[in-house]
Formats: C-alpha cells, structure tokens, sequence
C-alpha cells in the first residue's frame, strides 16, 4: 500500500499539502464573502429588473389590454405567428413576425446602430488621443468636451430639432450660405434625411462618452512604449496600429459593447425628434406605441420580448466572437 507524504515523513510535502488546504479554505472564503456581499444588489436586480420582464414575457402569451390586464387569458403564440385558415384552401399569416412594420424597426434599429457607433468610435479614438496628448489647457478642453454627453437626451433633441427646422433652422442657414445645398430641407420629415438626422444627434451626444471610455485605456499604456518605439525611429502611424491599437483594444471592446446596447434600445431621441416616423421607427418606439397608444399591450408585449431577446443575442455573440479572437491573437 502506498505511503502518503506524511506519512513518509517528509516535512515538507506536509507543509505543502497544509498550506494548499489553507489557500482552498481561504478561498472559499473569499467565494462565500462575495456573494454575500453581492446577495442584496441581485435581490434589488431581480425585484426591479426580473419580475417585470417576466411578467412582460408572460403578457406576450396572452391577449391583455391595457384596461384589463387582469383578465388576461393565454393564448400561445398568436402575438408572434398565427395562420389563419380560410378555408377555401387559401389563408394568411398575421401575428408580430409576420408584420412588415415590425421588420423595418428591426431594419431600422439594426442600420441606426451600426452606423452611429461606427462613427462614435472612429470620432471618439481621434478625440481620446487628442485628449491623451500634453498641451496647454487640457483639462479645460476634456471638461468642455463632455458638455454634449451631459446634456438630457430630450434637450438635445428639441434643440436639434430646432437647428433642423426647414424655415428656421441655423443648419440649413449655413449649408445655404456656403452653397452646399440650394434649398432648405425638412431634415427630420424628409423620409431620405431624417434617418441620418438621427444619427448625427446621437453622434453629437454620444462622441465623448466613447471618448472617455478609450481615454480610460489609453492612460494605461505605459509611456515607456512609446519612449522606445521614438527612440527607434519607428513611425508613428506604425505605432498606432502595432502598438497602442492592440493594447487599448479591450477598453475598446467594452465601449462598443456598451454603446451597442444603448442604440439597439433607443427610444427618447427618436420619439422626440422624429415622432410618427415610419423611416426611423426603433422596436422600442414599436413596442411603446403598441403598448399604451394601440392599446394593444399583449402585442407590444411581443415586441419587448423579442427586443430583449434581439440584445441579448447581439451580446453574447459579440462577448463569444472577442473572446475567440484573442485567443488566436495569443497563440
């Protein structure tokens, strides 16, 4: 029969073995003490965040209203897809994923998204490297630069809404002046405008929060770097792409990720610059509309959940396809 280390007495296999049990006691500790220190913020979570989207979930099985949602009675997935028989051989499809308005919010939310945080990115990697460069009054220059992101979502948009206007409007006032354009233009009513009126609001706004979220990566890049790759001679374009790119990368990564999820819910920049809009019209402008102006609260219902469900997917295949590929930068 074989001996075990203490057995044998070798001392130091025992100290080994006594300290490994203390490392595993001490983390289970520390495992212990996490979630109970993190146990009323998930309770405070699930109260505000997970009953009601539950309840939301449940609605969408049912044909509730608005005035009675208490006498809500389930009706499987008649919200999402019904075929209805005519019976002459012939029918049709109606329920959320067979409506054509629904589809172009998803095509619109989907479009607003990819290319407002394009933009907010390149835009806010060139003002986060401005910001990270020593100059003469750079503090006053970041605070001034957070003034948009500051502003209220809804001030923003009635003030754009304002500087959009085709009659009075500063923006066509000086696209006019320097002969960019001959005529004014509705911006936000012009079905060819007013997606793009959209995004350039949300640009304005959201610019120097992704600023400030790379800036955040940048300032942990050590100097030394960038001392050695100047002492080399190495071009500084180079540098950008070989040095400071990759190592800000995951600070990057969280910005998109975090601005990604705030497009795809948008909701008070459209509703208030654009109401009634078929050409801007989000699935969260969709399912609001359906819930308290239709009165068609089982319906919008459906429509939350398959947002939630959209982001959801959005997410993790984005949080998935990261992880993948810095993996094989690794190896």
């Amino acid at each position: 029969m074989a001996l075990t280390t203490a057995e044998t007495g070798n001392p130091r296999g025992a100290a080994v073995n006594v300290a490994h049990s203390a490392r595993s006691e001490l983390r289970s500790q520390r495992i212990r003490s996490a979630w109970l220190f993190l146990a009323p913020m998930l309770l405070v979570l699930a109260a505000a965040a997970g009953w009601p989207l539950l309840r939301t979930i449940w609605f969408s099985f049912t044909d509730a209203r608005l005035s009675s949602l208490g006498d809500a009675a389930f009706v499987g997935f008649t919200n999402y897809l019904d075929y209805e028989d005519y019976g002459d051989g012939t029918g049709e499809y109606f329920g959320l994923l067979a409506e054509p308005a629904w589809w172009q919010a998803v095509w619109n939310t989907v479009y607003f998204t990819v290319i407002s945080v394009a933009l907010e990115t390149v835009f806010g990697l060139v003002v986060a490297l401005v910001l990270n460069a020593n100059f003469v009054g750079r503090g006053i220059v970041r605070a001034a630069v957070l003034i948009p992101w500051a502003i209220p979502t809804v001030v923003s948009a009635k003030m754009w809404a304002w500087m959009m206007h085709d009659q009075f409007g500063i923006l066509n006032d000086m696209l006019m002046r320097i002969g960019v354009i001959s005529a004014p233009i509705a911006w936000t009513a012009n079905p060819d405008t007013a997606m793009w009126a959209v995004i350039i609001v949300d640009v304005w706004k959201t610019t120097p929060f992704m600023a400030l979220l790379i800036l955040a990566g940048l300032q942990m890049v050590p100097g030394d770097i960038y001392e050695a790759a100047k002492i080399d001679g190495v071009n500084p374009v180079k540098v950008f792409w070989r040095v400071t790119l990759p190592l800000i990368r995951p600070a990057l990564m969280v910005a998109i990720i975090f601005r990604a999820l705030d497009s795809l819910r948008v909701f008070d920049l459209i509703y208030v610059l654009t109401p009634a809009n078929d050409q801007t019209k989000t699935m969260s402008v969709y399912a609001q509309e359906n819930l308290f102006q239709f009165d068609q609260f089982a319906y919008g219902s459906a429509a939350s959940t398959l947002l939630f469900l959209v982001i959801a997917f959005i997410t993790i295949a984005y949080i998935k396809l990261g992880r993948l590929n810095l993996g094989s930068e690794g190896r």
